[in-house]
């Protein structure tokens, strides 16, 4: 008797928790409010000398957000110009060719090799008579030989350098020099680009959430310094079970209530994407079925101006 009392209590207590489920109220997808996020950072490295603006502020495209000490980038500059210059000195030179006071050295010094260059060969020939009666060491005959060889290629050099310089600069030459100042003149106009770049631009309006580091620090190249929001970027982002999918279409018009002023807007559907797979479903869980597929929704308001001042990642019910 006792075994049938409790099989009756079971079976009313399941009957009572089945009516409970069929009577319970859907649940209302929730989401959260998105902005486009947007950060800017340096492009040299350097200490920060001033930071112009806050956080909380508002920014235009085009404001001066910090500036930045780069003391490299400087003497860098230095270092440039002095290329430059002499490089402009040598495409000059190499258009115009030998002064006159060049020319009167290269004569003197083609006089002193030739004269050097006739001793070795008259040397020469007064051992190679010695050495024929064996008079002379093959050794010494050897340094002699060596010494008029010398005196030659000497000689032979400043023939060629004299003709060159008679003949006037070859072509060659004068493109070489123009190269080597572009190229000069291109690494001035880089580091100038690098110096410039000192100041930390917005480009592109801007909500600042955070500043990252403080006025004295160092800030490094490429490193996030000013994070924060593009205004007028507000969205809503939904999760939704493949089983109530159903129920939105891309371009649809919807309504929501944000949750901590109960107040309603409106917004479009923008797009529908499935997200990756190992966010499906796959262990049993309340308001899921299991091995639903798990789909996003993005809603764009249709009043941007009330939307604006929507706090980022605030909940809201998609009704």
């Amino acid at each position: 008797m006792m075994h049938k009392n409790i099989s009756i209590l079971f079976a009313a207590l399941f009957l009572l928790g089945s009516c409970d489920k069929k009577n319970e109220k859907i649940k209302e997808p929730e989401g959260k409010t998105k902005k486009d996020v947007i950060s800017f950072a340096p492009k040299v490295t350097g200490r920060i000398l001033k930071i112009y603006v806050s956080e909380g502020q508002t920014v235009k495209k085009g404001d001066t957000l910090a500036q930045l000490d780069v003391p490299e980038v400087s003497a860098k500059i230095a270092q440039a110009q002095g290329a430059v210059n002499a490089a402009s000195a040598q495409e000059q030179m190499a258009k115009n060719g030998a002064t006159a006071d060049q020319l009167r050295q290269l004569n003197a010094k083609y006089k002193g090799l030739k004269e050097q260059y006739e001793f070795a060969q008259k040397s020469y020939k007064r051992a190679n008579n010695m050495f024929r009666d064996s008079l002379m060491s093959p050794q010494a005959h050897d340094e002699i030989y060596a010494k008029l060889q010398g005196a030659k290629a000497q000689y032979d050099a400043v023939v060629a350098e004299l003709d060159d310089v008679k003949r006037g600069t070859r072509f060659e030459k004068i493109e070489m020099a123009a190269g080597q100042a572009s190229q000069a003149k291109g690494a001035l106009q880089e580091a100038n680009v690098a110096y410039s770049e000192r100041y930390i631009i917005a480009t592109n309006d801007m909500e600042i959430e955070t500043i990252s580091l403080n006025t004295g620090e160092l800030a490094t190249a490429g490193f996030a310094l000013f994070n924060g929001y593009i205004p007028e970027s507000t969205y809503f982002r939904f999760t939704i079970p493949e089983s109530a999918i159903s129920k939105y279409k891309k371009g649809q018009e919807v309504t929501m209530q944000i949750v901590y002023n109960k107040e309603n807007i409106t917004g479009n559907i923008v797009y529908i994407k499935q997200l990756t797979k190992y966010a499906d479903i796959t262990t049993a869980y309340p308001d899921y079925q299991l091995q639903d597929a798990i789909y996003e929704i993005k809603v764009k308001p249709k009043d941007m101006n009330k939307a604006k001042s929507i706090l980022v990642n605030a909940n809201i019910i998609l009704k």
